[in-house]
């Protein structure tokens, strides 16, 4: 069998070889990062007081139980438990017969006691100007003087007795001394009751305290301080405003009772919840980066950091207490690392680096 072969110079594979090698090894050099456009912050240490946290009870500052001044018989209960109550608002209506027949007699005799004082009065002039013409004995005289300051104090007396009587009417109306919600009915429509029986209990909204109990060896730091917050779950930060600091510790647990009285605002905290109360402490270095610069993703804390090549990255950081506008950092950064001060911008920017040929 006849058999044809074919041979290639050498030069022409390896000048194949070499421009194969050319086509798929091209070794080109990285694309450089583009300098940051947004504004960074690079991170230092600052001194601020350290803080622990505790668990206290909400409380109501103003909270009464609305007793009986008079006696009668229920007639109306406008509210019930947990109903909302305007400063003002009756609350119990009680029969008042009884109390109205007691302010009729008390204006009569007023009337009376009135009377007797003008003919009383007119009686002693007529009796001091006779004196003074000599017409008269002293001795009457001094009687016109005795009658005419016993009607006037009867007249006083008549005038104290209508003001009672006033006022045992007005007891069969009650209302609110506040606004703020019901908590308890002691009585019921068409029970009598009798002065002194309690009627209502209820609280008011618009003043709150938080009370928690403080281990004997913070104490001293706390009454050093004087500061201390509230935490609420959407981030927010109440600051007391007043703290006060039971002189005693509880024998059984050895704890101080602390009292933080919170401003007039709407918090909405309600009496009986537990808060996250944050006690300051001495002071410390701590890391805090300001709230607007915070990435949240689900229950994960981010930054946009910047490297030293200026590299832009999403690092996922670990936060501890909000002061202010600015929160701590727990883990995540170091001093000395620059972060996005606007996460949008970095965002843009990180978009607009991955787009650039």
């Amino acid at each position: 069998m006849h058999r044809t072969s074919w041979t290639l110079p050498v030069a022409t594979l390896l000048a194949a070889a070499s421009l194969l090698a050319g086509c798929g090894g091209r070794n080109e050099p990285a694309p450089k990062p583009r300098a940051a456009t947004f504004e960074t912050l690079e991170l230092a240490p600052k001194t601020s007081h350290r803080e622990r946290v505790w668990d206290g009870v909400v409380q109501a500052v103003n909270q009464a139980t609305m007793s009986a001044q008079t006696a009668g018989r229920v007639v109306e209960l406008p509210f019930d438990v947990n109903d909302y109550v305007a400063a003002g608002s009756v609350i119990v209506r009680f029969t008042d017969v009884e109390q109205q027949s007691a302010r009729r007699q008390a204006e009569a005799g007023l009337r009376a006691a009135e009377a007797n004082e003008r003919e009383a009065r007119l009686a002693f002039d007529r009796a001091k100007e006779m004196l003074d013409k000599k017409l008269v004995a002293k001795a009457a005289y001094d009687q016109a003087l005795a009658r005419r300051d016993a009607a006037v104090a009867a007249l006083e007396a008549a005038r104290a007795a209508l003001r009672e009587a006033s006022e045992q009417v007005d007891y069969t109306v009650v209302r609110a001394p506040y606004s703020g919600i019901l908590t308890e009915r002691h009585v019921q429509v068409g029970e009598t009751v009798r002065p002194g029986q309690p009627l209502l209990s209820g609280l008011s909204l618009a003043r709150l305290r938080v009370e928690v109990d403080v281990p004997q060896t913070d104490i001293a730091a706390i009454r050093a301080r004087k500061q201390a917050a509230i935490l609420l779950d959407d981030g927010r930060r109440i600051e007391a405003a007043e703290l006060i600091i039971f002189p005693y510790a509880d024998p059984t647990t050895h704890s101080f009772r602390v009292r933080l009285e919170l401003p007039e605002a709407e918090t909405g905290l309600n009496p009986g919840m537990t808060v996250k109360t944050a006690l300051a402490l001495d002071d410390a270095e701590r890391l805090l980066i300001p709230q607007g610069a915070i990435v949240q993703r689900g229950e994960l804390s981010a930054v946009y950091a910047v490297d030293a090549q200026g590299r832009v990255m999403l690092r996922q950081i670990r936060t501890g207490h909000r002061l202010g506008d600015e929160v701590e950092v727990l883990a995540g950064l170091h001093a000395g690392d620059r972060i996005a001060l606007d996460p949008l911008a970095a965002l843009a920017h990180l978009s607009g680096s991955s787009a650039t040929p």
